[in-house]
């Protein structure tokens, strides 16, 4: 569909994530955070993002660890959106703590 998505564990918990080097943050739909144990009050829905949609308040989260294919990386920060987006987001606060990743028209590779 033109989008890479990720297979990834989020705090030990199977997520699928679209790879978004656009997004500052993980970002997860509220069905995703709620399957995580996340249930953001409605005064935490703090932070103002644009996407794609529109303007959508979010609820900034900290997760334990991502995971995806092996390359972990723990004490994630992330935003639990408010509206319902299609799905969640594999950002940059994890892309970034990468030693590096590339993308090809085969496949995305990470490196821990």
């Amino acid at each position: 569909d033109g989008h890479y998505w990720a297979e990834a564990r989020v705090d030990g918990q199977a997520v699928r994530l679209m790879v978004d080097t656009g997004a500052s943050l993980v970002v997860l739909t509220r069905d995703d955070a709620a399957r995580l144990g996340l249930h953001p009050s409605a005064d935490a829905f703090t932070t103002q993002v644009a996407t794609a949609a529109g303007a959508v308040r979010a609820a900034p989260v900290r997760l334990g660890s991502v995971a995806v294919a092996g390359a972990r990386v723990d004490a994630v920060d992330a935003l639990v959106v408010e509206a319902d987006l299609p799905h969640s987001l594999l950002g940059m606060s994890y892309l970034g703590r990468l030693s590096a990743f590339s993308a090809t028209p085969s496949g995305l590779t990470l490196q821990p």
